[in-house]
């Protein structure tokens, strides 16, 4: 199993518009070989930012290296840039392989 994280520093009082975001988003991941299930999650939030992480499980690394290579994932990423003043930077990436 792998899991893969992004990390989103979000900006005050858009919260909702970025969850809209991701509710409305075409991922494409349901016809993807080795996907197993998506979360979009709410951390803690400051003054400066609200930390949101999008959280994908895959069979193996292979599987989530594969579909980031595919045209699935250029389709699920094409308008990635549009929400200026939503983000607060690029996503910080993370992944992790089960080790039990």
């Amino acid at each position: 199993m792998f899991v893969a994280m992004n990390r989103f520093k979000i900006a005050p009082g858009k919260e909702a518009e970025f969850i809209e975001i991701w509710r409305n988003r075409e991922t494409h991941l349901d016809q993807v070989p080795g996907f197993k299930t998506f979360n979009l999650l709410q951390g803690a939030g400051n003054d400066e930012f609200s930390l949101f992480a999008s959280h994908s499980i895959w069979e193996s690394r292979a599987a989530f290296e594969d579909w980031t290579k595919s045209e699935a994932f250029r389709q699920a990423h094409a308008n990635a840039g549009a929400s200026k003043g939503i983000y607060l930077g690029p996503p910080q990436f993370e992944g992790f392989d089960a080790v039990l």
